[in-house]
């Protein structure tokens, strides 16, 4: 089979670069170095089915100049539309990581928005361990208010850090909205990355699935296990796949 050169795959509907994991770094960086504000959105089939069901989200997701496939379900929906991805599933959690990683051999600042009190800051001692070049410019927890003067009080504190890259750890499609929402306030962050619960995995306090479960593509599986109170939500999960096989059929 010839290799898949399609720069933007449509899965129902939302807008996946073709990309991999570094050429989706080296992308990021470039915004920082070129200052041309950069907005990375990581969808699964969980938020892309969250789109179908509410499409006012596809322009928010599809606002971001960077989205990437991180989940087995849209890699799986390109396949079945005749549309593969040439790398596959690209985690947003190890495209954090690497961007972390060569951030450290540069000047450039990250700041860290989300998780619980204190996550952000235990994050960034373990990546600073890790990575003992990486500069952050400064943290604060996702629990303030998304909207109003709690609001602009966080972006002020982004904007007066100086930080050339922000972290964005909200939950999906929380943290996507609220960086379609604010973006053109954040005026120092070229780099705006959507990452989830990534600050967790980074400070220790989650761990990631197995590489046997990922390589299967039952990273899901895995979290289902460790955190069963999520399986209300996966139930889109199937609904998604199966709802690809009659939209290929159908159109609808």
């Amino acid at each position: 089979m010839a290799e898949n050169t399609v720069s933007r795959i449509n899965v129902r509907g939302v807008n996946f670069n073709n990309t991999t994991l570094d050429g989706t770094v080296d992308a990021l960086l470039a915004g920082v170095r070129e200052k041309k504000q950069t907005a990375l959105y990581t969808p699964n089939s969980e938020i892309v089915q969250a789109c179908i069901e509410d499409e006012s989200l596809y322009d928010v997701i599809n606002s971001a100049e960077l989205i990437i496939p991180d989940g087995i379900g849209v890699v799986k929906a390109a396949k079945i539309l005749g549309t593969p991805f040439g790398a596959g599933k690209i985690a947003g959690c190890e495209v954090g990581e690497a961007f972390i990683k060569r951030l450290a051999e540069t000047e450039y600042t990250v700041f860290l928005l989300g998780g619980k009190p204190g996550v952000a800051e235990q994050a960034a001692a373990k990546l600073t361990e890790k990575y003992p070049g990486i500069k952050f410019a400064g943290f604060h927890d996702g629990y303030f208010k998304k909207e109003g003067e709690e609001n602009d009080a966080v972006i002020a504190q982004v904007n007066k850090s100086g930080a050339d890259v922000l972290f964005v750890c909200l939950g999906a499609p929380a943290q996507e909205k609220w960086i379609c929402a604010n973006r053109a306030k954040l005026t120092s962050a070229n780099a705006l990355l959507g990452l989830g619960g990534s600050l967790d995995v980074y400070g220790g306090i989650v761990r990631r699935a197995p590489k046997i479960f990922i390589s299967l593509g039952l990273e899901w599986f895995y979290r289902l296990i460790c955190e069963p109170w999520r399986f209300k939500r996966m139930l889109k999960l199937p609904k998604f796949y199966f709802g690809t096989w009659v939209y290929k059929i159908t159109g609808k």
